[in-house]
């Protein structure tokens, strides 16, 4: 009989990955594994999960521990005279977990422990107990490492450990990082340079000698210093420190095209209709400062202002719809099809104005007299959005 090639374990975004993890450690108290590459945001992909269920995530680094950190330090209890165990101040107790719904605990570089604090774990993993200690009902416990092939400090996972875990891998997804971008303030050069090469969001090579490379990670870590007011030859610089010299000669290109486009803010006022730059990178970078202006224009309305569906709205909302409008006039004069599409999802993503529609007020709101062309020639993708 033929031998049965191996079968990779298939790769899932971090959406997905979100949401299985949900099923099956939330819900149903799966002890789950997380894999994935150095930098592709398993850590950031619990944390998000956290946030959303208003559940406290505690980050536990077993590769730091000794086994006696695992199980808890022996002691003589004189009253009952007996060895007994003191529960490790690392994990959560009653008294903390009642306080919430969902305990998240996260073992994250797990496979980084040495192979006797791994051992040590088996029985928090499986019983949810370890020594004296029981792990609270509430409490999901889910982990997360670096794949053997990645190069990193990791131990061989002994196969009883492995057994007890829900194992998923994570892979790098442009789509799901995006929704992540715009709502994490992520600078736009970064967005529209990724928009248009989204193999480039993560291009790791674990054979490669290579410091960095381009991850999510380390273009987050380039965002952040892409705020700072920064020379040319900087901004070289630091990229090549964040995502490698290969990926910075493509965006420092990139930057030429969007140092070249109109402000936000005059789209919206109506001093600039045409856009002048054609490079589609470019054009996603000019979208995601779009959404950045509409969305910093809307927060700056009291909350008791935003009209929603009344039609009498004052005027700081009427002075938004006609920012809106204006926004929606110059994508169809300037962007292709696709970057319309694109813009009507991440608009339909944001607040209402209301602050629970999610943004369905663009919809049917009439002081946006443009939308009527932008809703005659997009209606098919205008009703998924809104569903």
């Amino acid at each position: 009989m033929a031998k049965k090639e191996a079968i990779d374990i298939t790769r899932l975004s971090s959406t997905r990955i979100a949401r299985l993890v949900q099923i099956g450690a939330i819900k149903n108290k799966l002890s789950t594994f997380i894999w994935g590459p150095p930098g592709i945001g398993k850590s950031d992909t619990i944390r998000q999960i956290g946030d959303k269920l208003n559940a406290p995530v505690i980050d536990v680094r077993l590769s730091s521990f000794d086994p006696t950190d695992v199980r808890g330090i022996a002691f003589f209890n004189p009253e009952s005279r007996r060895m007994e165990w003191a529960q490790p101040v690392s994990f959560p107790d009653e008294e903390f977990c009642a306080k919430h719904k969902h305990v998240i605990l996260f073992l994250d570089e797990i496979n980084s422990a040495a192979p006797s604090v791994q051992a040590a774990a088996y029985q928090l993993i499986l019983d949810r107990r370890v020594g004296e200690y029981v792990l609270p009902d509430n409490v999901a416990i889910i982990a997360a490492g670096n794949r053997d092939t990645d190069r990193g400090v990791t131990y061989k996972m002994a196969t009883p450990l492995a057994n007890r875990f829900l194992h998923l891998e994570m892979k790098a997804d442009f789509d799901s990082w995006f929704d992540w971008a715009i709502e994490n303030d992520v600078h736009s050069a970064v967005i529209g340079f990724l928009g248009e090469h989204k193999p480039k969001l993560m291009d790791f090579d674990p054979t490669s000698g290579s410091r960095s490379f381009p991850t999510p990670r380390s273009w987050t870590m380039l965002s952040t210093l892409l705020k700072e007011d920064l020379s040319e030859d900087d901004i070289r610089v630091l990229a090549e420190g964040t995502v490698g010299p290969a990926a910075t000669n493509e965006f420092m290109q990139h930057l030429k095209f969007h140092h070249q486009l109109p402000k936000a803010a005059d789209v919206l006022d109506g001093k600039v209709t045409e856009l002048k730059v054609k490079d589609i990178s470019a054009h996603y970078s000019m979208l995601v400062n779009l959404y950045y202006e509409l969305t910093d224009r809307f927060e700056k309305i009291p909350v008791n202002e935003r009209t929603y569906p009344n039609r009498d709205a004052g005027p700081k909302m009427v002075e938004f719809f006609k920012g809106m409008d204006r926004t929606i006039e110059f994508m169809i004069n300037n962007f292709t099809d696709e970057m319309c599409i694109l813009s009507l999802i991440m608009i339909a993503k944001g607040r209402g104005v209301d602050g629970e529609t999610e943004g369905k007020f663009l919809f049917d709101h009439h002081y946006l007299t443009n939308f009527s062309v932008f809703a005659k020639k997009y209606s098919k993708y205008i009703t998924a959005a809104a569903h």
